[in-house]
């Protein structure tokens, strides 16, 4: 079992690049606004029991996926509400039923992430769209997080399509369709 772990800033591209990967290989797409919009509706974001329970669903579905085999890409955006034990608790709960953590970074200017925060398609999963919201999040460090592991691979968003970028992940990972 693999779980491909994008991660990146808002508007990097990490869904749409997840879907051109999923198309690409098989794999199915656990992508992180699942969860934080189900638990939105009851909780305000950042609040204790959003926080609490947006990482237990995170982690039940990557163990469950683990034991059952079931490879899974999964986007994040790193930000200061996310325990800093997330990532290890990931690593270690997919790693204990055999599986393995692909980390990738996304990334991207900011210019062409502000430009980017105000497509209409990030409507639909309830995603950042206020490009001032955005700067004074940047400005007080609400994204600031621990350095996620390397794989080795970084993809600058803005330079490629998404297609291209699936493609990248692919051929790095050497994965084909259903090759997982």
């Amino acid at each position: 079992m693999d779980l491909i772990f994008l991660h990146g800033p808002a508007a990097a591209g990490k869904l749409t690049v997840a879907r051109e990967l999923a198309h690409m290989t098989g794999l199915r797409l656990f992508h992180n606004h699942l969860t934080v919009d189900a638990l939105t509706a009851v909780f305000a974001f950042g609040t204790e029991p959003f926080v609490l329970l947006r990482e237990q669903i995170w982690l039940t579905v990557f163990r469950e996926a683990a034991q059952r085999n079931v490879s899974l890409i999964f986007t994040f955006t790193p930000e200061r509400t996310v325990s800093p034990a997330f990532i290890q608790h990931t690593i270690d709960a997919v790693e204990s039923a055999g599986g393995r953590v692909l980390f990738v970074a996304l990334a991207c200017p900011v210019e062409e992430l502000e430009r980017r925060i105000t497509s209409a398609s990030r409507a639909a999963f309830g995603k950042l769209r206020s490009v001032d919201l955005f700067r004074e999040l940047n400005h007080t460090g609400a994204f600031a997080y621990p350095k996620l592991p390397d794989s080795g691979l970084s993809i600058d968003t803005s330079q490629m399509s998404p297609r291209e970028a699936a493609s990248k992940i692919c051929a790095f990972f050497s994965f084909g369709k259903r090759a997982l």
